[in-house]
């Protein structure tokens, strides 16, 4: 018995010498292996800013409830309390489980409000862990839902800007290792094993005031004219950067349930329309460019048509004899086509080409448009005539835009941009000369007076210059709908020395189509505002105000 008992005691020390000893690393990282876990640490995504610093979308912290399969698996009946305190039914929880047992990590319902999270992990349900995450928060909402976009539940961009700068914004997780007790809670920090790296800050060259006057603006005119859509953009006509950007219907960000696809789309940037009569300065400036014709040259437009190959070109009326600011003024049809006509085709199209048209505009924006301007090769002496007037050709409203800041900018292109400062290292081109764009902005002051077709576009103390542009839609069936119109405007402010540049463009108003009526009144309003908001000083005061404010600036500098 002694030796018996004897030989059990040696091998109860020699496994214990085996275990202690000799197998120690193994069965310590066996031991680890169920009681250490490394776990991610999250990076938060870059904030988003306008360009005096206030935020448009930024990441707050949230906490998503997690389970290890094979620990729950045995506490099954436990499963309707954590339902209900996680508002899911627990048949939904336990087909999530069934379907992970293979796995150590399944996610039960994420991005929950920290007493909620916190209420769950109080159950004490084996296996159930609380994970922080990251949830993205848009504080203007739909105001700029088509600028922005938004992230998916993992924090990625999906559409908007979100998506044109997700590398920029996103973070890098870390990972840390941390010691669990049987039911999966975690009882220390074992260290840090690499620190997380959060995102970059985005600044836009968007001003966050403005934009919300142009949401407020186009959403009310939208409204009134029940339109079925609408867009506007507003630039810096020094740099390129957009300062606002809109569109109806729109969207919340931070709520999209329920809500269809087509109102996620930036159709300032994304979809395309004929520009109608916003296109004769650009006719007019390319004309004057090649010498066809000088500012006092005479252009005969009666009767008030023009027989083209087989097609007429028509004015509303006959507008008789005009020079090329009459044209730009009551909008003449017949003396665009004319003054076109003058040009040869391929010229006509480079310049064209020059101003942006069929071009990316360089904004790098998801999903952008480059319009429809085909070779000259193609065009027949007819299709040059309708480019005059901006049929047979399209473009977004960001492109119609970016165009007229060549007349604003004396001649000069930059390419749009959504990033305070504009982009490094891009250089802007020449177009046309100064002297031309400077006569042609001259030419477009008369569209805003009483003679013109824009009155509306007024705004009181500054000076504006602009077009108006009404044209059919093309249907689907062929030919122009006589009843489905888009109603534009694009213009500038002060003409004398423009600041912005805007265009606002309604689809298919059904209470009242001409641009005058309808999108200059939204341009005025909106200009105007951001004008007083940018401090830039007015240039068309009545004289004994002027003379006032001029003392006045007298009297600060003494």
């Amino acid at each position: 018995m002694l030796g018996a008992l004897a030989v059990a005691g040696l091998c109860l020390v020699g496994r214990a010498v085996q275990l202690q000893v000799l197998d120690r690393e193994f069965y310590v990282g066996q031991g680890d292996a169920r009681q250490q876990r490394t776990v991610p640490l999250p990076a938060h995504r870059g904030m988003i800013v306008d360009r005096n610093g206030q935020p448009l979308a930024m990441s707050t912290p949230v906490d998503s409830v997690w389970v290890n399969p094979k620990d729950v698996l045995n506490e099954m009946h436990r499963l309707p309390e954590l339902a209900r305190i996680l508002d899911v039914p627990a048949e939904n929880l336990a087909e999530r489980i069934a379907r992970g047992k293979s796995r150590e990590f399944v996610y039960l319902k994420r991005h929950l409000p920290p007493h909620i999270a916190q209420a769950a992990l109080d159950l004490e349900v084996p296996g159930v862990s609380l994970q922080r995450e990251y949830r993205r928060y848009y504080p203007t909402g739909e105001v700029s839902g088509h600028l922005l976009g938004f992230t998916n539940i993992d924090d990625v961009g999906q559409e908007g800007l979100e998506l044109a700068f997700n590398d920029w914004l996103s973070g890098k997780e870390g990972a840390k290792r941390i010691l669990q007790d049987r039911l999966g809670q975690t009882v220390s920090d074992l260290g840090q094993i690499e620190a997380a790296r959060p995102g970059r800050d985005l600044a836009l060259s968007i001003d966050r005031r403005v934009q919300y006057l142009a949401y407020r603006v186009l959403k009310s005119t939208v409204q009134k004219y029940q339109a079925n859509a609408g867009s506007v953009v507003l630039l810096d006509a020094t740099t390129g950067e957009v300062i606002a950007l809109a569109n109806q219907p729109g969207f919340n960000p931070n709520n999209r349930r329920g809500l269809v696809g087509s109102h996620y789309r930036n159709r300032a940037v994304t979809d395309v329309f004929e520009p109608g009569s916003t296109m004769k300065p650009i006719t007019v400036a390319a004309a004057l460019e090649a010498g066809k014709i000088a500012v006092d040259s005479k252009i005969r437009t009666a009767p008030g048509y023009l027989r083209v190959g087989n097609n007429d070109v028509r004015d509303t009326r006959d507008y008789g004899v005009l020079d090329p600011a009459g044209v730009i003024m009551k909008s003449s049809n017949v003396g665009a086509a004319k003054i076109a006509l003058s040009m040869e085709t391929e010229y006509h199209w480079d310049v064209l080409t020059r101003f942006g048209f069929g071009q990316p505009t360089g904004s790098g924006f998801p999903g952008e448009t480059t319009g429809y301007l085909h070779g000259y090769h193609t065009w027949s002496e007819f299709e040059q005539a309708t480019i005059s007037f901006g049929y047979g050709l399209s473009s977004s409203a960001l492109q119609l835009a970016r165009a007229y800041t060549v007349l604003a900018n004396d001649g000069v292109l930059y390419p749009v941009s959504f990033q305070k400062g504009g982009l490094d290292g891009v250089r802007p081109s020449r177009v046309i000369s100064s002297q031309t764009a400077q006569t042609v902005r001259d030419m477009m002051q008369t569209v805003v007076t009483r003679q013109g077709t824009a009155f509306k576009a007024r705004i009181p103390g500054y000076t504006v210059a602009g077009k108006t542009g009404t044209a059919y839609k093309y249907s689907r069936s062929g030919g122009y709908d006589k009843d489905r119109y888009t109603s534009v405007f694009a213009g500038m402010a002060p003409a004398t020395n423009p600041r912005f540049v805007a265009v606002v463009m309604i689809d298919e108003p059904q209470r009242g189509h001409y641009g005058g009526v309808v999108a200059a009144p939204a341009f005025a309003e909106l200009v105007g505002d951001a004008l007083r908001l940018f401090d830039v000083a007015p240039d068309d005061l009545p004289k004994g105000q002027r003379l006032a404010g001029q003392q006045a600036d007298e009297g600060g500098a003494a």
